[in-house]
C-alpha cells in the first residue's frame, strides 16, 4: 500500500508540475496521460492491471487538458 501511495504522489506532483510548463492543452493531454497511466499500472494484476492503466490514463488526460495556466 505505501509503493501506491509513493506513486500516486509522485504522479500527481510531476503531472501538475510538468502541465504548469506550457498553456497547450494537448501537451498538458499528454503530460496527464503519462502521470496517469503510470500511477494505474501501480493497481490490481492480470486485466484488472491493464483496465487501470488505460483508466489512470484517460483521468490524467482529462484533468490535465482542462487544467488552467497560472497567470503571473
Amino acid at each position: 500500500m505505501l509503493k501506491l501511495r509513493t506513486a500516486l504522489g509522485m504522479a500527481l506532483v510531476s503531472t501538475a508540475l510538468l502541465a504548469g510548463c506550457t498553456e497547450d492543452p494537448s501537451t498538458n493531454a499528454m503530460i496527464g496521460a503519462l502521470g496517469g497511466a503510470a500511477v494505474g499500472s501501480q493497481i490490481g494484476d492480470g486485466r484488472g492491471n491493464t483496465a487501470a492503466t488505460l483508466a489512470g490514463a484517460a483521468a490524467g488526460a482529462a484533468i490535465a487538458a482542462n487544467a488552467t495556466p497560472r497567470s503571473y
